[in-house]
């Protein structure tokens, strides 16, 4: 993908990423304390500013002035403690108010309760997609694993559903961060950092890795889809499923097993036991491929298979030179995995 057709579909979630339309507590939380900060940050502006205006006007020369300087102050004590106090006490409530909103959205996140309906998480950040191991949901062990985009449960009127992530890195540091739902929180390599949302509006939210990784940084792209509770457990039955076993695609199914792909990605039901790349036994349920640079259809999918570079350049995935043949019964294949 080129830059520019990066740029668009950066601008087309653009206004789903603004910090002031919180969909989450975490995400209130930041907002509550960046109008603040800003507050406080336009008071300082005003007072300062008026004060060099004031100067500026009152000690003005004229043309039937004075030629000499006004009398010079030197020292002063009020003035003194004036300049220590205000900032003594700017700093003193900007520590507070941090403490307290670090305290809400990382320190304390609420236990899971029975009936909570709580769903937990591993996130798992790799150059350049999001890995997701779904590990329980409401008490019950889950077991299945996904890729690039995250499915969770919406949360209702007395029935809240808490999300609990556990975020670590496979390879660099990356930082998970969806504007709407929660703050940013790094990846770090053999350190796990948790991070937790809950909310009650559907749809799907987009985030960014916001932490330098490498020549795709920019192409690792978040994607947190919301489901009513229906919705999710209809996916969770799909996703725990093996994948589909479709006798027109019993060719495809060959050859992608012959093939070295089996090295990287897995396929449940099947010999492809793959950890380094995408879980692919659901892969056509996902609505984008690439980490969500591209729309997942089959021309896009084609044109992945026969040469990745050109839809990610910089990603990890070699192209294979497949023949014409070879390559049409592999993609026959990939598509029937729903």
């Amino acid at each position: 993908m080129t830059g520019w057709e990066l740029l668009a579909v950066r601008q087309s979630q653009a206004e789903n990423l603004s910090i002031f339309e919180p969909a989450a507590p975490p995400s209130q939380s930041i907002r509550t304390l960046s109008i603040l900060l800003f507050a406080i940050a336009a008071l300082i502006f005003i007072v300062v500013e008026g004060i060099l205006f004031y100067n500026l006007l009152r000690f003005r020369k004229t043309a039937d002035g004075p030629s000499t300087e006004p009398p010079q102050v030197y020292g002063g004590t009020p003035i003194e403690i004036a300049w220590t106090v205000a900032p003594t006490l700017i700093v003193s409530i900007l520590v507070l108010v941090l403490a307290r909103t670090l305290w809400e959205i990382d320190l304390d996140p609420p236990p899971p309760k029975p009936g909570d309906n709580a769903l937990f998480v591993t996130v798992v950040g790799r150059q350049w997609w999001w890995e997701y191991r779904y590990d329980k949901y409401n008490g019950r062990d889950l077991g299945f694993i996904t890729a690039n985009e995250l499915h969770v449960p919406a949360g209702s009127e007395g029935v809240p559903r808490h999300v609990y992530l556990d975020l670590q890195s496979a390879d660099v540091i990356h930082s998970f961060w969806v504007p709407r739902l929660a703050g940013k929180t790094d990846l770090i390599p053999g350190k796990t950092n948790r991070m937790w949302f809950e909310t009650r509006e559907r749809g799907t939210f987009y985030g960014q890795c916001a932490e330098y990784c490498g020549t795709q940084h920019a192409g690792m792209l978040l994607r947190v889809i919301v489901d009513s509770p229906e919705e999710f457990e209809r996916w969770i039955e799909l996703q725990q499923r093996p994948a589909r076993d479709d006798p027109a695609a019993r060719e495809g199914k060959a050859a992608f097993l012959a093939e070295s792909c089996v090295n990287c990605h897995r396929v449940r039901g099947t010999p492809a036991a793959g950890t380094y790349a995408p879980d692919l036994t659901h892969l056509m349920s996902r609505e984008t491929l690439a980490s969500g640079i591209v729309p997942n259809n089959r021309e896009n999918l084609d044109r992945w298979v026969k040469n990745p570079q050109q839809v990610k350049l910089g990603c990890l995935m070699p192209a294979f030179s497949f023949s014409d043949r070879r390559r049409e019964e592999i993609v026959r294949y990939l598509a029937t995995l729903r």
